[in-house]
């Protein structure tokens, strides 16, 4: 099973996990094509955004494992 770790880069998640984007949207993270989602991982990405890294990762990780 595909886990999010602090160190996940954005886009591994798109391709491992695509369904997830709707979390990502909820958190005013609207652009995971761009230029820094091929780059930047979900602590950076998180950090940018103001959203605290281990809750967003938890939410993640659950909804990924409950699909799976």
């Amino acid at each position: 099973m595909f886990r999010v770790e602090k160190e996940t880069i954005i886009s591994e998640i798109m391709s491992s996990a695509p369904d997830t984007m709707p979390l990502f949207r909820e958190i005013g993270m609207h652009c995971m094509g761009c230029a820094m989602a091929a780059g930047e991982n979900i602590e950076e990405a998180c950090g940018a955004h103001g959203v605290d890294v281990e809750e967003f990762l938890e939410k993640l990780n659950a909804f990924i494992a409950a699909g799976a």
